[in-house]
């Protein structure tokens, strides 16, 4: 008997279907959205490690947080991540920290992003307040679950202005302030980013990007400003220059994006969520707030000691901006440390000098 053949369309679209499978396979891997645990030498899990994702149940909802350590015993570190949308697990799993070497260290999903996104949220109640309000209560819990009166807090970017305005309000749950990339007048940090660029555009011969910068003058309106700072033109002006997220993200579509749907300590569906929240949190009110926070005005001293952590070629959070608050502000303790090869992530591009400063404000403390 005669066998038929398969017509040759076929047999590309079955291919090609199998391809566009791998392809997705690879880039968007399936997974049960564990965090990996910590071994040791013989390939048991460490006493007294701990590495999980658990949520606080709220008035109005459940805060999601993932919370890695060693040891349990260490001192408990609270991190306010930037963003809001990106979880700062995911600078931990690309550039990993050391933290957990010494801090029970705790990475806190805002309400309505990653671990936190539902789809119930409603825009007009994420508020500075309610995010005050959620720290404040992974505070208490986290005090309570590891037996420590106090806990340390960090803020990063946009983090620190949720953090530092927690700290101001309570500053009887926290033994101190970490403030990475601290953001102080944003505002007039986006001027000063604004005018550096351009001006490293134009001694490049760059004319289209100048031409760009050019055609949105953001002095000219809060418009303006507004849709600037959250404009494709800031995000790639940054990564192009080494004054971004680091030194050598060259764009966050290859250093973020991709690298978030392939991070195995989040479901398929967690990772859809996650850029599912970051669209919608530009739509949040404490967001604006954020962009218009001005700490030299509204936060000129603390009750607890703050340590800054700044990168000297930040430009999301301008550097020098950085160092003046740190010059004003009155606090118990205050430090500033340089980190000389960073931009925008100081623990996560030089880990190992972030190590032993650590080590020292625990000493302190």
């Amino acid at each position: 008997m005669k066998r038929k053949r398969v017509p040759k369309m076929i047999i590309g679209f079955s291919v090609f279907v199998t391809i566009l499978l791998l392809l997705i396979l690879i880039v968007f891997p399936p997974s049960k959205g564990k965090i990996p645990q910590f071994y040791d030498e013989n390939g048991e899990v460490i006493e007294n490690s701990i590495a999980e994702k658990c949520y606080l149940e709220v008035e109005d909802g459940n805060l999601g947080m993932i919370i890695m350590a060693k040891d349990i015993r260490n001192p408990v570190l609270l991190v306010c991540g930037g963003g809001p949308g990106i979880p700062e697990y995911l600078m931990e799993y690309m550039y990993p920290s050391g933290l957990t070497d010494q801090f029970v260290v705790c990475y806190l999903e805002y309400r309505g992003t990653g671990l936190s996104y539902s789809s119930d949220i409603k825009v007009e109640e994420i508020t500075t307040e309610k995010y005050i309000s959620d720290v404040v209560a992974v505070s208490k819990y986290l005090s309570e679950r590891f037996g420590q009166e106090k806990i340390y807090i960090l803020g990063h970017s946009f983090g620190t202005y949720i953090a530092i305005k927690t700290v101001q309000q309570y500053p009887e749950y926290y033994n101190a302030y970490i403030a990475m990339a601290q953001t102080c007048n944003q505002i007039e940090s986006e001027y000063m980013a604004y005018d550096y660029m351009k001006a490293q555009y134009e001694q490049q011969g760059n004319a289209k990007m100048v031409k760009k910068f050019e055609n949105c003058p953001i002095r000219e309106s809060d418009e303006m400003y507004t849709k600037y700072f959250s404009s494709s033109l800031r995000d790639t002006a940054m990564h192009e220059l080494g004054v971004g997220t680091t030194r050598d993200m060259d764009s966050v579509i290859a250093g973020i994006f991709f690298p978030s749907l392939r991070c195995k300590a989040y479901t398929w569906q967690e990772r859809i969520n996650l850029w599912r929240g970051k669209g919608l949190s530009a739509q949040f009110p404490v967001v604006n707030d954020s962009t218009h926070f001005n700490a030299f005005s509204e936060v000129p001293s603390l009750q607890i000691p703050i340590y800054f952590f700044a990168g000297k070629y930040d430009y999301t959070c301008c550097f020098d901006l950085q160092y003046e608050y740190y010059e004003q502000i009155n606090a118990p303790i205050k430090e500033f440390y340089v980190f000389d090869n960073s931009a925008h992530s100081p623990i996560f591009e030089e880990p190992g000098k972030a190590a032993k400063l650590f080590e020292a404000i625990l000493e302190v403390e």
